[in-house]
This record gives C-alpha cells, structure tokens and sequence, in this order.
C-alpha cells in the first residue's frame, strides 16, 4: 500500500477543508458536540454554512513558513490530514504541534495512521507537542498515540494530563532534535 504525505498549497487546501467536517463529525462523538442550529460544526451559530467554515482554516495556507497543512494519501487517494504548528501557535517551548489529525474510517487498523505521523515528526527536528481528549470515550485515540510516540522516540517521552488551551488533555512531548 503506497502511503504519502504531501504538504498542500492553497490550490489544493479544499481537499483538507473537504474532510474537515468528517473530522468534526469523528470529533463529536468524543466530546460529546452536536452541530449548531445550521448543522455546522461549530461552537458558534455564526457558521451558517461548510463555506463558512471554509474561510476560517484558509489561515492554514496564508502562514506557509508557520503553518503546515499536510494530506495523507493512500494508494493516491486522499485518506486524511495532519496540520503542523510552529511558534506563535504552540506552546512555550515547543518547536512542532500536531494540531489536528484525522484518517478516514476505512483506512484504519492498518497501520497508516502511524506511519504517517512518523514520516511528519521526520520532517521537522525539535519538541514536539500532541494532545488528545483524555475521557474514556477516546481510548481507541490514546492507545493510538501512546503507542506511535513511544515506537517513535524509542520510549522517550513525556506523557502528562494537563490544562491546555483546547482544555483537560492527555498531553504527549518528546524531542527528536538527536533523530
């Protein structure tokens, strides 16, 4: 099975913005979200429309040396996303932070989530920052990272609960600066 993944310009950001609300969907069931009055996913009623939402990930493609908007494809088939912060959009003393990231249903259990994971953390070297929700609704998502950080950094990494912007998070950091 033939895995990329493949940083998107802005002629190609409508494919993440397509599987964004596939994403939001996947989201919901662990945080217990429903859509807004419109249908969007969304915390506000504002987003009245997908192309709404639309406009407010476009700043994914306007800080190309910040932010780092990454397709995962499958056998040339978009599969799913990870998008990639830098400072000012991580955390103090954090270098990379895996802001989003999401693979289709159908592709999972096969192993593609992890290797697309590593082969971002190999294109940046430096601490790197990842959380998920840490309720039991999102076992699956722990295992998940838990197991593809500690494959990846050998072991060597820090796994805390903590408060972050996003709320009480399961929060995973390693340095591959040494890689």
């Amino acid at each position: 099975m033939k895995i990329k993944v493949q940083l998107t310009s802005k002629n190609e950001a409508y494919v993440i913005k397509n599987l964004y609300p596939l994403y939001l969907y996947d989201l919901s069931e662990h945080y217990v979200r429903f859509p807004n009055i419109h249908g969007v996913y969304e915390d506000s009623d504002e987003y009245k429309t997908l192309n709404d939402q639309y406009e407010v990930q476009n700043i994914w493609w306007e800080k190309p040396d910040c932010l780092y908007p990454y397709l995962i494809l499958v056998e040339d088939k978009p599969a799913g996303f990870i998008l990639i912060a830098t400072p000012p959009h991580c955390s103090e003393g954090i270098d990379y932070f895996v802001n989003d990231f999401f693979l289709l249903r159908p592709y999972r259990g096969q192993g593609i989530a992890e290797q697309a994971a590593i082969k971002v953390f190999e294109q940046f070297k430096g601490r790197w920052e990842l959380f998920t929700n840490s309720s039991e609704r999102n076992i699956t998502g722990q295992r998940f990272w838990r197991k593809t950080v500690s494959n990846y950094s050998k072991e060597n990494y820090a796994e805390l609960y903590g408060d972050t912007f996003d709320g009480h998070k399961l929060i995973f950091r390693f340095d591959n600066t040494e890689k």
